[in-house]
């Protein structure tokens, strides 16, 4: 879809279009003092100076819904075209059928574009039928897997209609296919979330399910953000998971150094400081030789971040052991 004319061998004017002649188009108004003006083709100007003129008039009729076709691929982006093309559906009585074909065509054009896709959506609710959506969306995301307004649409269509029976399958064989599609994993956490919930078996086989990702690529930060999400809603916490500290620490122990899992581990770290719940494996002096590695080593593009962290952990260490003195003191004056 372009602005320009010149491929347009065949194409007639508006202006010099016979039946347009009752039409006295509406030239765009820039002001007196326009800063930058947009060098448009005269197909362009043509097409919508007569957009603007049977909008300035609210005509509806088949011939402009044709114009607004003309307008649309010029402009796919334009919301009042899409708008008034919607008001002359429902005042033509068009059928929203062959308008679901038409629009599809557009999306396969301009698979970004969110007025395109609102427009989808706006057909879908009119019709109550959502039976093309789940194909539609998985053909623009076999295009591009991480089109975020196919992906919205998508939920949007599944939420309403309550389309969940097949959309685990559908994720699974995205992260087969790339255990670092990001959206993928948000995507099956919108369905545990929305649909199969989070009880504990759901929740336990999740994070299984994120772990044997994490061991195939241990350098994805997506699985590592989603097994962080899911033990959200774990009631033991990122600390208290037993299966979750002890894959951790094999991985450490195995010589794995991914960010993610050093970060991991920390947050692990800091939950157990917080519940006071410190061990061998989880205290501040571990998060502090943590952090220092992450900022000397193996994420240093964060450094400063990582020195910020391990400052709190410091902070956090010397108020532990300014209770164990006063603890220490107490005990010895009971004595």
């Amino acid at each position: 879809m372009s602005d320009s004319g010149d491929s347009d061998i065949a194409w007639t004017l508006y202006k010099d279009r016979p039946e347009w002649k009752d039409i006295t188009p509406v030239s765009e108004d820039d002001g007196p003092n326009p800063v930058v003006v947009i060098a448009h083709s005269e197909k362009f100007e043509d097409v919508y100076d007569y957009f603007r003129a049977v909008l300035k008039k609210n005509e509806k009729s088949e011939r402009v819904l044709q114009l607004t076709k003309d307008a649309v691929e010029l402009n796919p982006a334009n919301y009042t075209v899409w708008q008034y093309r919607r008001d002359l559906l429902k005042a033509l009585g068009t059928d929203l059928r062959s308008e679901l074909d038409y629009v599809e065509s557009v999306i396969k054009q301009s698979p970004k574009n969110y007025q395109v896709w609102h427009h989808r959506r706006v057909l879908v609710e009119w019709l109550q039928d959502p039976t093309l959506e789940l194909e539609l969306t998985g053909d623009a995301l076999l295009q591009d897997p991480k089109n975020y307004h196919a992906w919205q649409h998508r939920q949007w269509a599944i939420k309403t209609f309550g389309l969940f029976s097949k959309e685990m399958a559908f994720v699974d064989n995205l992260i087969t296919e790339d255990v670092r599609n990001n959206s993928a994993w948000n995507q099956r956490y919108f369905v545990v979330n929305n649909h199969l919930g989070w009880s504990d078996l759901n929740v336990q086989r999740e994070i299984c399910y994120a772990m044997e990702k994490i061991k195939f690529v241990k350098n994805n930060e997506s699985a590592w953000n989603y097994l962080r999400g899911v033990l959200l809603h774990d009631k033991r916490g990122l600390s208290g998971n037993a299966v979750v500290t002890s894959f951790c620490e094999d991985l450490y122990k195995n010589k794995c150094r991914s960010p993610y899992l050093l970060a991991f581990i920390i947050d692990i770290c800091d939950e157990a400081i917080k519940k006071g719940e410190l061990s061998c494996f989880h205290n501040p002096d571990r998060a502090i030789e943590l952090c220092t590695a992450l900022a000397t080593k193996y994420d240093k593009i964060r450094s400063k971040y990582w020195n910020y962290i391990s400052e709190k952990f410091k902070i956090a260490k010397n108020e532990q052991e300014e209770k164990e003195k006063q603890q220490e003191n107490g005990d010895k004056m009971d004595d």
